[in-house]
Order: C-alpha cells, then structure tokens, then sequence
C-alpha cells in the first residue's frame, strides 16, 4: 500500500479511485488506515466476499491472501487483472498508470475524421 500512497496523486490526476480490500475487520482496517494516514479508500472484507468476486487466492503456507490489482473503467468492467504469486509479486505504479492511460483513451469518444473537400467520394453512397 505504501507504494499505491507514494504515487497517489498521479492515480488521482488521471481520475482513477484507489480501493484497497483486505482480510481485516473494520475497526481494525480503520484503525491502521488512521495510524499510516492512506489518503484512498479502504474496504474491509472479513468474509472474502470481494474476494471471491474476483478470483483473488488464499495460500496459508504464504500468509494469507495474494496481492491482487484490478483497474476497473467507469462502466463497471475489469480491464486488467493481476494475481500475484506471493507477497512481493505487485506491478509498478508506472504500469498501472501506463494501463489506466490506456484504458482512459479507448473510453475518449471517437470523432470521426473531418470530410476533405479534395477526397474522392464514393459515388454509390450518394444516390
């Protein structure tokens, strides 16, 4: 998390909401959510509920759950995932904004190209 926090404002210029789930109760992700003062949403997930959802794994012989990231575009649809295989296995900030940079340009309207007089036309699509 201290990684997502150092980079925070480079997620927020590019008008992505940072959410962090974990295993924790929510008096306990509140309370360490206070005491590192991360500036992003957190949500506690104590029933692996969200977990589920997105296929993150549980490994007991590694601790508990994999890291897992998942950018979401506005529609609701998950563009990118990533299941780590153990703790240290989490992209750079660098190619999650590169990825958010790419998904926010495929959601930019497209217009179409402006008509230049000295094109040809099709002169079946005239009649």
């Amino acid at each position: 998390m201290a990684q997502l926090r150092h980079d925070y404002s480079e997620f927020v210029a590019r008008d992505v909401a940072v959410v962090v789930v974990g295993p924790e109760d929510a008096a306990a992700f509140a309370k360490y959510f206070e005491k590192e003062s991360l500036p992003f949403v957190g949500l506690p997930d104590p029933k692996h509920s969200v977990l589920k959802l997105y296929g993150q794994q549980v490994n007991l012989f590694k601790l508990g759950r994999m890291p897992a990231q998942v950018l979401i575009d506005k529609a609701g649809v998950a563009r990118y995932v990533h299941y780590g295989h153990d703790m240290t296995d989490i992209p750079e900030n660098a190619e999650l904004l590169a990825l958010a940079d790419e998904i926010n340009a495929a959601a930019e309207p497209h217009r179409p190209a402006p008509h230049l007089s000295n094109n040809p036309v099709d002169e079946s699509l005239e009649r």
